[in-house]
């Protein structure tokens, strides 16, 4: 089921990774709703609920609610945990639903275009030369190791004066 591959019209594909990805953050945000209400009865869900990202987004969303949720469909790793926290906090589905829909039309247009092309280039130069592949891979991964963990020590280290 990979849409590099689906022969059809590049609206058909759009409208396609729309649905698919409606379904996936709806049913993250009814599971974060279903989470919030039992989050206290389960040691697991507790911690989950206690842990310092989660916490992060639910600030987020407390303080910026719908946009937070359409602006992360633009982020890696993120947009997930927005939408159970969204579900979690019980974010008004008047409010949610738009949100939601503007963030999955967004990611949609992204990966019917943008995306795919970016898969066929990388599987492109793979095909050339995997080792060139392989070594993007490895400074992309570097690049961002090295980025997250700079944020994190200047976000640990108190400012000086």
């Amino acid at each position: 089921m990979n849409p590099l591959d689906w022969e059809a019209p590049w609206a058909v594909v759009a409208a396609a990774l729309f649905v698919i990805v409606m379904l996936r953050a709806n049913a993250t945000y009814w599971l974060g709703r279903g989470l919030g209400a039992s989050a206290s009865r389960h040691p697991r869900l507790h911690r989950l609920a206690q842990s310092a990202r989660y916490r992060r987004v639910l600030g987020w969303i407390d303080r910026w609610g719908p946009p937070v949720v359409s602006v992360s469909f633009l982020t890696v790793g993120i947009q997930t945990v927005v939408n159970l926290a969204a579900g979690a906090t019980r974010m008004r589905l008047a409010h949610y639903l738009p949100a939601v829909t503007v963030g999955c039309v967004l990611w949609a247009l992204i990966y019917s275009t943008v995306g795919f092309v970016g898969f066929r280039s990388v599987a492109a130069l793979h095909e050339r030369s995997p080792v060139a592949a392989w070594s993007a891979l490895a400074i992309a991964v570097a690049a961002l190791t090295t980025f997250v963990l700079v944020r994190r020590r200047s976000e640990v280290q108190p400012a000086q004066s």
